[in-house]
C-alpha cells in the first residue's frame, strides 16, 4: 500500500507534536524525578514541620494556666470537703443514709417524697495503701417527679462528692389504677461517697460485715 505524502502543514503538526512529546518525556527523565519531586517533598516536610512547631508554641503559651490549673487541682485533692465527712466507712454510710433523709425531707413542698428503704452495701476489702474508701448505700423512694428532680440535684451537685449509681424508677401500675391522679415514682439508685484513707488507717476492711448489720428498713 503506497502512503499519501504528508502536505507541509501536516509535516509541520507532526514535528510539533513529535517535539512536544519529547519534551515531555525529557522532563519527566531528567528534571521532575530528579529535582521537581524532591524539591516538592522538601516542601511538604518543611509544612509538617511548621505545623509541629506552632502547635508546641500553642503549648508552651497555656503553661501558665496549665500551672495553675494543676495547682488548683491539686488543692482539690486535699479539700476534705469533697470527701464524706466521718472517719469510719460504717459510720459513713449511716450518715449518707441520713443525709438522703434530710434532703428528701427538704424537698417535701414540691411534692411527695418519702425514703422507703435505706441499707448500706458491703465493698470489697481495701489495702492501707488505697488513698480511699468507697462508701455506697442502696436507697428506694416512693417520690413524685418533681421533688425527685431536686433530691438527685442536691445530691450531685453539692459537697462531699456523692455518685447516684444504678437508678432505675418505674410507675406502679395498681397503685396508679387505685388513683386518681399519677401514683408516686417507685425509684431505686445506689449513692456512693469516698472517705479519706488517711483519716482511716485502722479501717482496712472498709465497710464490710458491720455495714450489713447498719441497714435500715421502713
Amino acid at each position: 500500500m503506497n502512503l499519501r505524502p504528508m502536505k507541509p502543514a501536516e509535516s509541520r503538526i507532526a514535528a510539533i507534536s513529535l517535539l512536544v512529546l519529547v519534551l515531555v518525556l525529557a522532563y519527566f527523565v531528567l528534571l521532575h524525578w530528579w529535582f521537581v519531586a524532591p524539591l516538592r517533598d522538601i516542601d511538604s516536610q518543611m509544612d509538617d514541620l511548621r505545623d509541629t512547631q506552632s502547635r508546641y508554641a500553642a503549648a508552651i503559651a497555656e503553661k501558665p494556666q496549665l500551672q495553675k490549673r494543676l495547682v488548683e487541682l491539686g488543692h482539690s485533692q486535699t479539700d476534705n470537703s469533697t470527701f464524706l465527712p466521718e472517719s469510719d466507712p460504717n459510720a459513713a454510710a449511716a450518715g449518707l443514709m441520713q443525709r438522703v433523709v434530710d434532703d428528701a425531707a427538704a424537698h417535701v413542698q414540691e411534692g411527695s417524697c418519702e425514703v422507703s428503704q435505706k441499707m448500706p452495701v458491703p465493698n470489697p476489702s481495701t489495702s492501707a495503701s488505697d488513698p480511699y474508701r468507697k462508701v455506697v448505700v442502696s436507697i428506694s423512694l416512693h417520690c413524685d417527679m418533681q421533688p425527685l428532680i431536686g433530691l438527685l440535684y442536691t445530691l450531685e451537685k453539692g459537697k462531699p462528692y456523692l455518685f447516684v449509681q444504678d437508678f432505675s424508677v418505674y410507675r406502679n401500675p395498681l397503685l396508679n389504677m387505685q388513683r386518681s391522679g399519677a401514683s408516686p415514682l417507685e425509684v431505686q439508685f445506689t449513692l456512693a461517697g469516698y472517705v479519706h484513707a488517711a483519716a482511716n488507717s485502722g479501717n482496712a476492711n472498709g465497710n464490710g460485715d458491720n455495714a450489713a448489720a447498719g441497714g435500715d428498713a421502713q
